[in-house]
């Protein structure tokens, strides 16, 4: 059985950078897509981006281009998301889902599409 677990949250000022990564545990196969989300108090669950494993193709919600880059070692099952000049706005807990039927190419950021999800990474950001 797949799990997720999430890594490298912290409390940081506006303007720091943070690298949350993502270790999947077990076999990750061709069809899987694994994707980051936040979730901020009282708001609901957003899609930040996510990547295709067979052939590592990436795609961002608007309010992260720019500032947010993922990126993947496929040797250590490992997702990584780049986060630079944060701002208050994004402090959230960050999840990290997968899931193992994804169409070729296709990036799905409706959460419902994730079977598998971590326990999340919080990010605060102070002024």
């Amino acid at each position: 059985q797949l799990h997720v677990t999430e890594s490298g949250g912290g409390l940081v000022q506006s303007g720091d950078s943070l690298r949350l990564s993502c270790v999947a545990s077990g076999y990750i196969n061709s069809a899987s897509v694994l994707s980051w989300f936040r979730q901020a108090p009282g708001e609901e669950r957003e899609f930040v981006g996510g990547l295709t494993w067979r052939d590592g193709a990436i795609y961002y919600a608007d309010f992260a281009k720019g500032r947010f880059t993922i990126s993947r070692e496929g040797a250590k099952n490992t997702l990584f998301l780049q986060m630079n000049n944060l701002q208050p706005e994004d402090t959230a807990t960050y999840y990290c889902a997968l899931t193992s039927a994804g169409a070729a190419g296709v990036i799905y950021p409706s959460s419902a599409r994730y079977n598998t999800w971590g326990r999340g990474t919080q990010v605060t950001v102070n002024q």
